[in-house]
């Protein structure tokens, strides 16, 4: 081999050893595809646009909204939403500390979700409730009766709401939690999701 063929072999010797010296400092420049994986679920109103969701209710009539989940986590995934209701003064989810309500399902129902793939549901409700009056004829509060809930009845019995003057109302919240099924525990846990309808009860 000549000189002209070592000096061509020693550079790319020198080039290799370089390049597996620095890629360390390399890796933290270079930009690697990333998937983000997600679970995500929302509701809207009774046109299916995210507008004219139930906020004033009347006692006995009927509503309706559609509740969408979108699966993003990279695999079919099992899902289950709990069905709650709270005055203000009980237990709601906590975003900050990423735990659910301490309060029991009314209802639960579960479903698969294939990865990348949406599913969307009908939800009807209506409310029974009464107006408990005070001596002086004043409103004091409402108490609930049955959540008709897609036509099954479900029993809101101690669950009364008092006079929300911030809110100028009696208010409840009808809230929906996302738990999905975890393999290892071979259980549900809550999976950081829910949405809601803060719901002000009319005379």
């Amino acid at each position: 081999m000549n000189l002209q063929g070592y000096k061509a072999l020693l550079l790319v010797v020198t080039a290799v050893l370089a390049l597996l010296v620095a890629s360390p400092a390399l890796e933290r420049f270079l930009v690697y595809p990333q998937t983000e994986f997600f679970s995500a679920m929302w509701l809207l109103g009774p046109e299916g646009q995210a507008e004219n969701l139930p906020s004033n209710l009347k006692s006995g009539a009927s509503y309706n909204v559609y509740l969408g989940i979108e699966n993003q986590l990279g695999s079919c995934a099992y899902y289950s939403v709990q069905v709650k209701f709270r005055n203000l003064t009980q237990s709601a989810p906590d975003p900050f500390n990423r735990t659910a309500s301490s309060l029991p399902p009314l209802y639960s129902f579960t479903s698969f979700v294939a990865d990348k793939e949406t599913l969307t549901l009908t939800l009807t409700f209506s409310f029974d409730y009464t107006y408990i009056l005070n001596p002086n004829s004043s409103l004091s509060k409402v108490t609930f009766d049955d959540l008709m809930f897609n036509g099954l009845p479900l029993n809101l019995r101690g669950y009364p709401t008092a006079w929300d003057a911030e809110r100028n109302g009696f208010t409840g919240n009808l809230f929906f939690e996302l738990w999905i099924y975890n393999d290892t525990t071979g259980g549900f846990q809550y999976h950081q999701r829910y949405t809601s309808l803060q719901l002000n009860m009319t005379v």
